[in-house]
């Protein structure tokens, strides 16, 4: 008979660390099954398939960028109708103030800037990437998950998590290490 373990007080989740991408997306697969639903892995390289196997849902950023890049064509056009025809109209070479065909680089250009920037903020923002620290780093061997490493975390937030359980469950796996993280 196991002997159960005392979950700690300050804990992030469960860890397991595996040593190839065919056994993290196994044990991905049973955990979503089993019903996990935070959860992440971290891999040092793209596994195709995991974002569905862990339940990820498709990223708004496409959206974001495109609401940008209009945001820029309206701005950019607006400001050149602004100046030509309404501030500081000058009449060049007998056309009108309203040339739209004159508009089009500029309204483009600031398509292109919106587009980015709203890209490059909001991807850091969706990424969470503005945290400096995160628990997940405290994880043992967490550092190779960038070179030749593949993780499982479990989280404490997960309504299914019970502490004895997520060992069990992750031990069942072919892993290299299954350990707690500390926040």
């Amino acid at each position: 008979m196991a002997t159960k373990k005392k979950q700690p007080e300050d804990l992030y989740g469960v860890i397991a660390q595996f040593d190839d991408s065919h056994e993290l997306m196994k044990a991905a697969d049973a955990a979503r099954e089993a019903g996990y639903v935070n959860m992440d892995a971290y891999s040092p390289v793209p596994v195709h398939g995991l974002d569905e196997t862990l339940g990820r849902k498709r990223s708004k950023l496409p959206y974001i960028v495109l609401c940008g890049g209009i945001t820029g064509l309206c701005l950019g056009f607006a400001l050149q109708v602004w100046v030509s025809c309404i501030e500081y109209p000058v009449n060049v070479g007998g056309r009108p103030f309203f040339s739209w065909p004159s508009f089009i680089p500029v309204a483009y250009e600031c398509t292109i800037l919106f587009a980015a920037l709203s890209a490059a903020f909001f991807m850091c923002y969706l990424n969470g990437l503005l945290r400096p620290y995160q628990s997940i780093f405290n994880a043992p061997n967490f550092e190779r998950a960038s070179i030749d490493r593949f993780f499982l975390c479990i989280e404490v937030e997960d309504p299914k998590f019970e502490y004895n359980e997520v060992l069990e469950f992750m031990g069942a796996f072919n892993t290299e290490n299954v350990a707690d993280v500390p926040k």
